[in-house]
């Protein structure tokens, strides 16, 4: 078996869900009351906006992010085929209480949608690509909303509510991305040409030692100056982004194919085996071995369902 077989033979292990969203219907909703969750990892194109109540302990799992969480979890996620799941994990709760809407609108072309009054719900649509989550300020918010769509029998009026629900997230402080955008294979680039030009560059050569002087000169700026202009312009100093895309392209290798950790390593741009397996520990809170085996454990479970 080739390498390029085994890990479309890999990918091919994610379920892919065919929701029931029907084509001429707005939303899917779904409300739900379980006592434990057994769904296993999974993707589809539709998006999804997913409220948990109740369910401390259970594991969030989004592309290669994966959280405890509490009492309340909102999350949107409008990436194609991003995978996710929800794990019992340290769960003893009863009566768990979940939420599903699912919808498709394209509000990067729909004439309807690119009106000013949706800039911001357009821009969270976006930033939703590698999954966000709302912290619990905003659940609490959107909590009762929510129920009132669930509850609205009349279809245009639980469309209206639910528009509503999607704004009041969208001009939320609170909200955090999940999954890395190299593992969703989704563009996160800047509005700053200059930063378009580092960014692009970084993603084409991430394997390759990247040296900040280089990419400094690459847009007449002295290193000190663009490490400033960049760090204000993506929220992340050069160094970070580096190593988050490198290690986005590396949980990506260990969730597709088999390759060794070294292998791993080397392949995505890291020189140094120790150090990667730190910084990767940091950032997932798991060694890259234990991240490959919780993934394709969570895959395993369907054939027990």
């Amino acid at each position: 078996m080739t390498k390029a077989t085994d890990m479309k033979s890999r990918q091919n292990n994610i379920i892919q869900e065919i929701t029931p969203l029907a084509n001429r219907e707005c939303l899917y909703i779904a409300k739900r009351v379980k006592d434990y969750f057994t769904y296993p990892i999974h993707s589809h194109v539709e998006f999804e906006l997913n409220l948990i109540v109740n369910a401390r302990g259970v594991k969030r799992i989004v592309g290669d992010s994966s959280e405890v969480i509490g009492n309340y979890d909102l999350v949107l996620i409008t990436g194609a085929n991003l995978e996710h799941a929800w794990e019992q994990y340290e769960c003893k709760g009863k009566d768990m209480e979940e939420i599903t809407i699912q919808f498709n609108w394209d509000f990067e072309k729909d004439d309807f949608f690119l009106r000013n009054q949706f800039d911001s719900i357009r821009q969270m649509i976006i930033d939703a690509r590698v999954g966000l989550a709302f912290k619990e300020p905003t659940v609490k918010r959107v909590y009762p909303l929510l129920e009132d769509v669930v509850n609205e029998s009349d279809q245009f009026r639980a469309l209206l509510k639910f528009l509503e629900v999607l704004y009041i997230m969208s001009q939320s402080d609170d909200a955090y991305q999940l999954a890395s955008p190299s593992f969703a294979n989704v563009d996160a680039k800047s509005d700053s040409r200059r930063i378009l030009k580092v960014q692009s560059y970084i993603d084409s050569h991430f394997k390759e030692e990247l040296r900040l002087p280089v990419l400094a000169s690459m847009v007449n700026m002295t290193p000190v100056s663009f490490s400033r202009f960049f760090k204000l312009r993506t929220g992340r100093n050069v160094s970070e982004y580096i190593i988050d895309i490198r290690l986005g392209h590396a949980s990506r290798m260990l969730v597709d194919s088999t390759d060794s950790i070294a292998e791993v390593c080397y392949g995505s741009g890291f020189n140094n085996l120790s150090n990667f397996n730190r910084i990767f520990r940091k950032k997932k809170k798991c060694s890259p071995k234990e991240f490959r085996e919780q993934y394709h454990k969570k895959n395993k479970t369907k054939t027990k369902i």
